[in-house]
């Protein structure tokens, strides 16, 4: 009688080499590995032969680079979304497409259950989970972490010597990262007391800032629709346009942020984040909205902006609401078209120029030297109209406090303004 499988999503990393070695030993399941490459700088040759030598039955790669960035990064960063003003979402925004990837291996498998190495404090497992639940409801999930008697990365490190499984993680060598092609993400070690100031060498991606060099750089990007297409005029697919951003960023030490934030399970965690291009994108794409946004449009784009953050976050990828925040914010983009030059320097990223054919921002209409298209002289019946509510408001007030009627006081302040009347 042939086995029931699993498939296990798959990196290579220290708790995903354990639990196959784990699954077959306390399921008994065949093992099928699932590695997903989103960017990451790996050897997947060497993880697909790790994953067989390990115990997996078979293992795919399946490269999602192109349809991470296109269906879900763009999106996001349209959107302008960045979780608690500061995490731009690198390892949100990539699990609901693995988790989906997991499901349709799944599906051409014949496969019902699905298993990953997400720990029992981290919100990875929420985005999994309701990804593959929204997806197909009937796959059963184990989280090892959740289960297991392995309570620390040390026990893990141990169980994979005991078991010859080849790791890279050593006691000394603990930190927990995930990276793709918009971000490396750095947790654990002696990150977890907040005092202590993140050490130069925890850098994967970037220089520290003050290391960059002392002349700066610029970048000339083109938008579409919200959309970068373009780097200094050059045409680019989005994948070979956001490496190429990435190195421009991580040269200067663009995009390293070291934070505190809310997980959803309910506790605080603190992680260093590095994202060059990412960072210069945001900084680009939000200078050129400021161009060509009217101000109710950006102010409530903004309100929605923090929503989808924390959908994409919370791993409510696949929701009616953030469809639905989605079509709003195509709509804003139609016209976000136009040129943003960008200066990289000691760990900034600073939009310089910006140009669009739709541009709101008119010369004529912002100088101070012209009267021709904006009377200043209008400007009074404005501010009296606008102001209105403050007087009415002042006037009730002073009658409270006089004693006297709204009509007594409104003629009071009408007398004592005719005092200034020549």
């Amino acid at each position: 009688m042939a086995k029931e499988k699993v498939v296990l999503a798959y990196s290579g990393g220290l708790d995903t080499s354990i639990i196959i070695p784990w699954l077959k030993e306390n399921y008994d399941y065949e093992v099928i590995a699932v590695c997903l490459d989103a960017g990451q700088k790996e050897d997947f040759d060497a993880i697909r032969r790790k994953a067989v030598d390990t115990g997996a039955s078979r293992a795919y790669v399946l490269d999602i680079r192109e349809e991470f960035i296109t269906d879900y990064i763009w999106p996001t960063l349209k959107a302008g979304a960045a979780y608690e003003n500061d995490y731009l979402l690198g390892t949100s925004m990539a699990r609901p497409l693995m988790a989906q990837k997991l499901v349709e291996v799944a599906q051409k498998e014949g496969a019902y259950i699905i298993a990953h190495g997400c720990t029992g404090k981290g919100n990875d497992q929420v985005r999994f989970e309701t990804t593959i639940k929204a997806l197909s409801p009937q796959i059963k999930i184990i989280a090892p972490w959740r289960v297991w008697d392995l309570c620390s990365r040390e026990d893990c490190i141990a169980y994979a010597e005991q078991r010859g499984v080849k790791i890279n993680q050593t006691v000394e060598n603990i930190y927990s990262r995930d990276e793709n092609i918009w971000h490396i993400s750095h947790e654990g070690g002696n990150l977890e007391n907040p005092w202590n100031e993140h050490e130069d060498s925890i850098h994967v991606l970037s220089v520290p800032a003050e290391k960059g060099p002392d002349t700066p750089s610029y970048v000339e990007i083109h938008f579409e629709k919200g959309i970068p297409t373009k780097i200094d005029g050059v045409d680019m697919d989005p994948v070979a346009l956001l490496l190429k951003l990435n190195e421009m960023g991580s040269r200067h030490g663009v995009g390293t942020i070291d934070i505190v934030e809310n997980r959803l399970v309910g506790m605080k965690s603190r992680g260093v984040y590095e994202t060059p291009g990412g960072t210069i994108l945001y900084k680009a794409h939000k200078a050129l909205e400021k161009l060509i946004l009217d101000r109710d449009t950006m102010q409530y784009k903004n309100i929605v902006a923090e929503k989808w953050a924390q959908l994409v976050y919370d791993g409510l990828w696949f929701t009616p609401l953030r469809e639905a925040i989605e079509a709003f914010v195509n709509k804003t983009q139609e016209q976000v078209e136009g040129d943003v030059r960008v200066k990289l320097y000691k760990g900034s990223a600073v939009s310089v120029a910006t140009r669009s054919p739709y541009s709101l921002y008119s010369e004529e209409f912002a100088t101070f030297s012209k009267d021709e298209v904006y009377k200043q002289s209008d400007a009074e019946g404005f501010i009296n109209l606008f102001s209105l509510p403050l007087k009415i408001r002042a006037i009730q007030k002073e009658a409270r406090e006089g004693g006297s009627t709204e009509n007594e006081a409104l003629e009071r302040k009408v007398l004592k303004a005719g005092d200034f009347i020549c």
